[in-house]
């Protein structure tokens, strides 16, 4: 009888416990499947996990944003000088500017459109002004002719005011109103700087600087001055435009070749006025200079001079007149005082210059 085979029993093996240090390894090793929202929670666990073992902070670029990329600017090209590729001033490139800088350029080779008839006579009227040298020049021969007829300057100035307030009202108007101002510029722009259309009238600093030396000053040093402004600043002007790009700049707008000339006409004109308006029609008992210089007494003391010493008179004493005249004349052109017009600056500093050479020499 055949034997039926047994089979043995399978041997239960049991696992020893684990040492702390077996499971822990075991723990870091390997992982059981887990769900999403756990894998979450588990990663950021074994990230602080690492980070505590290595000691070292994570880096906080990686976790900064990062913005995105920005394009690359075109190389900035270089305008053209005065806004136009031909080097000459355009209305469009000064349409946005501030009202100062119709000062830097009111004297610019071509007109920028804002007087009309700027562009039309751009050689008689914008660039060496015709009209308004005339008028310059006028007001010099009108002041001598007043003179040799004997017009007192106390009965001149009530005149110049009584002009000064209605041209000067007449300037606000126009600022105020635009289309009073287009009119405006119209009428009297052949007589207009360009720079004048945002800023104030000339005439008004002519008028007010012509009106304090003949009713604060002396008769002769008033007439003299209101001659300075009238001939030696046209001469400055004029000649400065046609030379002064031979000669050094002195400052933005005058040159030696335009002070030179204010000087020289500055020394004829009161050789003209002293020489010969003066003693043709007479002299004024509110005359300064009556023909004579004397050094002042504390001068001569200190050098022992006696008597005549220390005393110029006849052509001598005209001669040192004249000369500090075109003097006077040529600084207080060139010399700028807070931006002021020098059509209110050249009349007011000569006649104080000369105010102050008469009252020490004579």
């Amino acid at each position: 009888m055949a034997q039926k085979s047994v089979v043995p029993p399978i041997p239960q093996v049991t696992e020893p416990t684990p040492a702390p240090s077996d499971s822990k390894e075991k723990q870091e090793g390997y992982f059981a499947p887990i769900s999403s929202s756990s894998k979450k929670d588990n990663t950021i666990f074994a990230d602080e996990r690492a980070r505590a073992r290595s000691r070292s902070p994570k880096s906080l670029v990686a976790n900064t944003p990062q913005s995105p990329p920005q394009p690359k600017k075109p190389p900035a090209t270089k305008s053209p000088p005065n806004g136009s590729a031909n080097g000459h001033l355009s209305p469009s490139s000064a349409a946005d500017s501030v009202s100062s800088y119709w000062r830097n350029i009111s004297r610019s080779p071509s007109p920028l459109g804002l007087i009309p008839i700027h562009r039309s006579f751009r050689s008689f009227i914008h660039r060496h002004e015709i009209p308004r040298k005339a008028l310059h020049l006028s007001i010099g021969f009108f002041t001598l002719n007043l003179y040799s007829r004997g017009v007192s300057t106390q009965s001149i100035h009530p005149w110049l005011l009584g002009a000064l307030i209605p041209i000067a009202s007449t300037d606000y108007l126009r600022h105020t109103f635009p289309a009073f101002n287009r009119f405006y510029i119209r009428l009297l722009g052949a007589l207009m700087r360009e720079s004048e259309v945002e800023g104030w009238n000339g005439v008004i600093w002519y008028l007010l600087g012509a009106w304090t030396v003949l009713r604060f000053l002396p008769k002769d040093v008033g007439v003299m001055s209101v001659l300075l402004l009238s001939w030696c600043d046209t001469a400055a002007s004029t000649i400065g435009r046609l030379l002064g790009r031979y000669t050094p700049r002195i400052r933005k707008g005058k040159s030696l070749a335009g002070s030179a000339a204010a000087m020289g006409v500055g020394i004829m004109t009161a050789g003209l006025f002293w020489g010969w308006a003066v003693p043709r029609y007479g002299f004024d008992e509110g005359f300064m200079f009556d023909g004579v210089l004397r050094v002042p007494e504390p001068a001569r003391d200190l050098l022992g001079w006696k008597g005549d010493e220390g005393t110029l008179a006849g052509w001598a004493a005209l001669g040192v007149v004249s000369l500090w005249s075109g003097i006077v004349a040529s600084a207080s052109e060139v010399v700028d005082i807070f931006g002021w017009d020098d059509n209110l600056t050249i009349p007011v500093l000569s006649g104080v210059g000369l105010w102050g050479f008469f009252k020490v020499f004579c």
